[in-house]
């Protein structure tokens, strides 16, 4: 499993897969994705909890209710619950699945707070990004000792909306909007992400990879819908956990 380090601060371990390991259970093989999500686990030190993701603004804090991890054979999707952010305190490993909306990770190193977050265009709408750093904030960390990564995600030059659309999500997140390569309106959500990082007090904040739609080292929806050669279906994740 491809695995991409990002620098969140000591004792950080926090990184994105590739389109080498698909992690979705309900795009693919059920059971190769859980064997990939096995190898994840040991990959990053423990278990990492992931949450049915819905294009909301909701955030749970791992370890979930009820003790559903999220990775285990015998946990339904549907018995999942449903959010697009999860927090985490020392020693838990919390990821997001993605093929072109923006994945999030944050950490506190010296809290031992961290958070991954699941940004698609609804979610970024709603507020899950400053709703993440809130969560970590009430759990003791401070928005400026926040690292932020921000992942591999279809860009501004790929993303193309209608106008009208563009322009809804423009007057909810100034940043977004954008033209593609071909001159058609467009939408720009990691740049979207990082202003809503900066507003919410978060001043280190990295970008990660490319576009999902151009590099192929990344699982992307459109480019799999498409039929674009050698671009299957899938998800990658991001994922975080203070040792």
């Amino acid at each position: 499993m491809r695995w991409y380090d990002v620098d969140l601060g000591p004792g950080v371990r926090a990184g994105f897969t590739g389109a080498d390991a698909n992690l979705s259970v309900v795009v693919g093989d059920r059971d190769l994705a859980l064997g990939h999500r096995r190898a994840l686990a040991d990959l990053v030190g423990g278990p990492v909890t992931f949450v049915r993701q819905v294009h909301g603004a909701t955030v749970l804090e791992a370890p979930l209710p009820g003790g559903v991890p999220g990775t285990a054979d015998d946990v339904p999707y549907d018995g999942v619950p449903a959010a697009d952010a999860l927090v985490a305190r020392r020693g838990a490993a919390v990821g997001v699945l993605v093929a072109d909306c923006v994945p999030v990770l944050l950490a506190d190193a010296r809290a031992g707070v961290v958070a991954a977050v699941h940004a698609g265009r609804c979610g970024l709408v709603d507020g899950v990004v400053p709703a993440a750093v809130a969560a970590m904030v009430a759990r003791g960390a401070e928005a400026g000792g926040v690292r932020a990564a921000v992942g591999p995600a279809v860009c501004g030059r790929c993303y193309e909306v209608p106008p009208a659309l563009r322009d809804d999500v423009a007057a909810a997140v100034p940043a977004t909007p954008s033209t593609t390569s071909w001159g058609t309106p467009a939408l720009d959500l990691p740049a979207g992400v990082r202003a809503q990082l900066r507003a919410a007090g978060v001043a280190d904040v990295r970008a990660v990879g490319g576009c999902t739609l151009e590099d192929a080292r990344w699982f992307s929806h459109r480019a799999a819908s498409a039929g674009l050669p050698g671009r299957a279906a899938g998800r990658f994740a991001g994922v975080v956990r203070i040792a």
